[in-house]
């Protein structure tokens, strides 16, 4: 059986004990992954997501670094 994504983060988030993104926070983090996999390959996109919550910054921080790394190697 498959879920919808928002029921995925959701139960993804409360087994892991925190709050899931807004939908802000959804939309900066899906910005992020398309700037890490337009800028190099794809597998960029969710470890440099993982990259900003181990580094504790916010969506908005991450999508920042991120495009400020993108415009940089362009």
């Amino acid at each position: 059986m498959t879920v919808d994504a928002q029921t995925w983060i959701t139960r993804y988030a409360e087994i892991l004990g925190v709050t899931p993104p807004s939908p802000t926070e959804i939309e900066a983090l899906l910005a992020l992954a398309g700037v890490a996999a337009h800028a190099s390959e794809r597998m960029s996109a969710p470890v440099s997501c993982w990259v900003a919550a181990k580094a504790n910054k916010t969506a908005e921080e991450a999508l920042a670094a991120a495009e400020e790394l993108a415009g940089s190697l362009s």
